[in-house]
């Protein structure tokens, strides 16, 4: 199964990643590969 990813900048650095299709499904790293 394959999901669409939101990947955006955080603005204290690193990024913000969501999963739209999964309610509360949420992360962050300080690179786009972590």
């Amino acid at each position: 199964m394959k999901f669409n990813i939101i990947l955006e900048p955080s603005e204290e650095g690193g990024f913000n990643v969501s999963v739209p299709a999964l309610d509360g499904c949420f992360t962050q790293g300080n690179t786009e590969i972590s």
